[in-house]
Formats: structure tokens, C-alpha cells, sequence
């Protein structure tokens, strides 16, 4: 016999399929494109007939009645979200709430290419944490490095002694970077769990429906340009390789990469450390107790790695590098130069 909890696990499986089609029907609604309007209609289909057979397996348990839909408050929500801000905008939201169809906003808009073997599927996400850790320990710190240059800065203006402002850089450092570090973690940890949740609603169907799950992919694969044969000939092949099927479809259905998420612990890590390197430039002078000139030779080491990250930056976005350079060289002195301001002020004060 079938036991009170299995029963509240179908239930919530069905509920979760009936909430995914009504908001794909609301996706389909808002939005203009007429393909991505069909594919969403189709998925809306197809969570039809998975709620279906979620309520055949009810039926089997022993739930005499056929079940009623009341919509979550969290569904409600998202409806209203969709409809001020477009499905593309709230993606990751969407993909939180079991909404498959996302990676099309990823990838159909830039003409991304098909693979053409399944050794090919999730090759394109693979190169990019590299790149992504890179990027997050500049941005760190850069970060480092125009907080405590403006903290020390702050309280050269409000005339703080030596030994004042190198306990408050010294505070400032420690307190930013396991700021820095504590909001990586909860980021990471969050985003974490959030895949792994989806990934066992996925290993889940699989093992039951391998067949409603292929022709979904199908969907997207359509949408994306392949016609119905071709993109049912794919989906069934990559449903078939187990090592790749659920990596497969958190990237297609759920618009997630599993390669992009890395260990909580090595994230806040990272980031402790490029924020701490950020913040020790501007209070090294005062560690060796350059007197008068601390704080000039600290702005100045401070200015120089703004400009050099700058360039760096340059790297990514593919402009121009001096222009770069100069341009967070510029937001630097202006931050630096508004808490020297304020802290000029209230010292007077």
C-alpha cells in the first residue's frame, strides 16, 4: 500500500507540472516572436500530459479524486513578474520554478550553432570558468581596493591620526572581505542547491518518462532550427547517454550550466582573497609608517591599480583599453574624493 508521503510527493509532482503549464501559456501570451510563442504552447502541452500521468499514478495509490488546482502564491507572483518584465528578464527565476525552454534566451537569439554529435552537447559552456573566475577576482579586487582607498581617504579628511586610519584600513579590509566572502558563499551555495534540486526532479522523470522528456528537448531543438525528425532523433539520442542526459537538459530545459558552479568554499575563498590583495594597496604606507606621505603614496599605488585593471577589463569587454583605464581611474578619484569631502565635513563638524 502506498504510503501517506509517496502520495504528498506525486501530488507535489503534479501540482509542479499543472503551475509549469500555466505559466508557459503565460510566457506564450507576452511574448512577440512567434516561434518561441509555439514552443512555450507545446511545452505547455507537454506538462499537460506529464500532470496526466502524474495523476494516473494518484489514481493507483488510491486517491479516489481527481485533484483541483489552486495556484501557489509564488506562482502568482512569477505570473505577474512575466507580464511586467518578459519571461527573458526573470529567467533564472523562471528556471528556479521548473520552467523549461530558457537556454533559447541564451542561444537562438545569436545564432548559436547545433551540435552535431553528442560529444558536442555542453562543449561551449566548458571553456568559460576560467575566464568567469578571472573576471569575479579583478571585480574583487577593484572592489578592495576603491572601498578602503575611500575609507582611508575619509578619514585623512576628517583629520584621523596615523594610527587611527590604519586601524580603520585594517578594519575596513577584514570586514569587507568576509563581507565579500560570506555573500559568495550564500550566492554559490544557493545557486548550488537550487541546480541540484532541479537536476533530481529531472533524474526523476527520466527514469520514469525517458520518452516525454526526449520530446520536450525535441521542442527546444525545433525552435532552435533543426527540423522535427532531425530534433527527434537528437533529443532521443542524448536521453539514451546517461552520463550526458541530465547535464544536457538542465542546460536546454532549464537554461542552468552545472560546469559554471563551482565549490561554495573555493568561491568565498577567491573572493576573500582578491578583496583582501584590493584592500591592502592603498594601507601598505601606513604599515611601514611613511609618516606625512602615507596617504599620497597610497592613493597613488591606489590610482595606478585602478588604471591597470582598467585595462584589464578591456580584456572582456573588447574596448578600448586606455579609455578603459582611464574611465575607473575617473570613478575611483571621484569616490575617493566625495568620502575625503564628507569626511572633511563632519571632522570640522
Amino acid at each position: 500500500m502506498t504510503s501517506k508521503t509517496d502520495i504528498k510527493a506525486l501530488l507535489a509532482s503534479w501540482k509542479q507540472e499543472k503551475e509549469s503549464a500555466y505559466l508557459y501559456l503565460v510566457i506564450a501570451e507576452e511574448s512577440n516572436n512567434t516561434s518561441k510563442k509555439n514552443l512555450f504552447n507545446q511545452l505547455a502541452e507537454e506538462a499537460e500530459e506529464q500532470a496526466e500521468l502524474w495523476a494516473e499514478q494518484l489514481k493507483k495509490a488510491g486517491l479516489a479524486e481527481t485533484p483541483v488546482l489552486s495556484l501557489s502564491w509564488r506562482t502568482k507572483i512569477i505570473k505577474r513578474l512575466i507580464i511586467r518584465f518578459g519571461s527573458e528578464r526573470i529567467r533564472t527565476i523562471l528556471s528556479a520554478a521548473k520552467v523549461r525552454g530558457m537556454s533559447i534566451y541564451n542561444l537562438a537569439s545569436i545564432g548559436h550553432a547545433m551540435p552535431e554529435h553528442i560529444s558536442e552537447v555542453g562543449r561551449s559552456h566548458q571553456s568559460s570558468g576560467a575566464s568567469n573566475n578571472l573576471r569575479a577576482s579583478v571585480f574583487g579586487v577593484n572592489d578592495g581596493l576603491i572601498s578602503n582607498t575611500s575609507l582611508i581617504l575619509g578619514m585623512t579628511g576628517g583629520h584621523a591620526s596615523h594610527n587611527t586610519i590604519l586601524l580603520a584600513g585594517i578594519a575596513g579590509l577584514l570586514a569587507g572581505a568576509f563581507s565579500m566572502a560570506a555573500g559568495e558563499f550564500i550566492s554559490v551555495r544557493t545557486q548550488r542547491e537550487m541546480l541540484e534540486y532541479q537536476i533530481d526532479l529531472e533524474r526523476k522523470e527520466l527514469e520514469l518518462y525517458p520518452n516525454e522528456e526526449a520530446a520536450e528537448l525535441s521542442l527546444i531543438y525545433q525552435a532552435r532550427g533543426l527540423s522535427k525528425t532531425d530534433a527527434d532523433n537528437f533529443a532521443l539520442t542524448i536521453i539514451q547517454d546517461s552520463e550526458n542526459a541530465l547535464n544536457t537538459l538542465a542546460r536546454e530545459e532549464l537554461g542552468l550550466d552545472p560546469e559554471k558552479l563551482v565549490s561554495p568554499w573555493a568561491a568565498a575563498g577567491f573572493s576573500f582573497i582578491s578583496f583582501f590583495i584590493g584592500a591592502a594597496i592603498p594601507l601598505l604606507p601606513f604599515m611601514f609608517d611613511f609618516s606625512g606621505s602615507a596617504v599620497y603614496i597610497g592613493t597613488t599605488l591606489s590610482g595606478i591599480s585602478l588604471f591597470v585593471i582598467g585595462l584589464l577589463l578591456s580584456l572582456f569587454t573588447g574596448r578600448s583599453a586606455i579609455k578603459n583605464g582611464l574611465r575607473m581611474l575617473g570613478i575611483g578619484l571621484i569616490a575617493g574624493a566625495l568620502t575625503y569631502l564628507t569626511g572633511y565635513i563632519v571632522g570640522v563638524a
